[in-house]
């Protein structure tokens, strides 16, 4: 039996339609926001909801929401603008990165996680399996104590290095996602690490074909992303519009190589949008409209003239490749 798990029920793969790999709908980091970084925060269900709005307009059917227990999650929030506008969201249980782990757990949190004061305090007094045993139960009965379950697992590693408590998540998240079938979805500061983290999957005994490494275009190595798409794991390029990491062209050139070495079956495309600046409808950003509605039309010219079929291209990024990387196969 094959499904994919949205924060509103299983659905079969083939209603997915098309999707957005990684992004970030409502959450506050406590990290940010005990630093005053407004910016960071998705803080207004309302105005978020009005993004997601221009998405579906433009005919976006679902949206993975990467946002795990450390970086804010309105869980409620994001259930809500899903059932709102009758749009797919996937939730994600698991962990981000290390140095978010120094901000304070909210309060609501503390009665699930214990009574420590941080992210950090809770992963270091657990052990593997205790914090396997907590990924598990969001996958199979609900984020942060909802009745709202978690679609994929996450786990992520820092810039050009993985922190031993960031080995202990990425090891508790392999053995959930052996347990559950859940798809994983990985962070890779700056696209750095991924290559180190395919071993320790390894040596969890993890099918890459399960695995989406985020990301991708922070590093455009066209060798990089070759060595792991070679495994099966899928690639996300979901930095479009962040023209302060690199031009359009640039993380065009990445997908095409990627596709002229056989691999266009394993891209996923998205924006993590996850600023205020970034969204439309917080402070007149592109917005979750931008790829569908501007990036699609430019991609599809841009491979054309490339002697590519652009329309094709598009539907495998956004509507066939995700249909089966988000899939729980059991």
């Amino acid at each position: 039996m094959s499904f994919i798990r949205t924060l509103l029920g299983d659905i079969p793969p083939e209603e997915l339609g098309f999707t957005y790999s990684h992004e970030h709908i409502v959450c506050r980091p406590a990290y940010w926001k005990e630093r005053d970084g407004d910016d960071l925060l998705l803080d207004d269900k309302e105005k978020s909801k009005k993004d997601v709005a221009d998405f579906k307009h433009h005919g976006g059917r679902s949206i993975i929401d990467a946002t795990a227990v450390d970086y804010g999650r309105d869980v409620q929030a994001v259930q809500e603008i899903s059932e709102e506008l009758d749009i797919h969201i996937v939730g994600t249980a698991g962990f981000n990165k290390s140095f978010l782990w120094n901000a304070n757990i909210k309060p609501e949190l503390r009665v699930t996680l214990g009574n420590y004061k941080t992210y950090n305090e809770w992963i270091d007094s657990k052990s593997i399996n205790e914090l396997t045993d907590f990924v598990v139960k969001e996958v199979e009965e609900g984020l942060e104590g909802t009745p709202y379950k978690a679609g994929q697992v996450k786990f992520g590693t820092g810039y050009n290095r993985i922190a031993p408590l960031e080995e202990k998540t990425l090891r508790a998240v392999a053995r959930a996602h052996y347990e559950t079938k859940a798809p994983v979805h990985s962070h890779t500061e700056a696209g750095t690490m991924a290559l180190e983290q395919i071993e320790l999957l390894k040596s969890e005994s993890v099918n890459l074909s399960y695995m989406s490494f985020g990301h991708m275009d922070r590093n455009p190595d066209p060798y990089y992303h070759e060595q792991i798409a070679k495994t099966g794991a899928y690639l996300c390029f979901d930095g479009i519009a962040k023209i302060k990491y690199a031009p359009e062209s640039t993380r065009i050139h990445c997908l095409l190589e990627l596709v002229n070495k056989g691999y266009e079956n394993q891209i996923l495309v998205s924006g993590d949008t996850a600023r205020k600046t970034y969204y439309k409808h917080y402070d007149y950003g592109p917005g979750l409209e931008f790829i569908i509605a501007k990036w699609v039309p430019r991609f599809i010219d841009d491979a054309n003239r490339q002697g590519f079929d652009g329309e094709a291209l598009v539907h495998k990024f956004f509507i066939d490749n995700p249909a089966r990387c988000f899939t729980f196969k059991k």
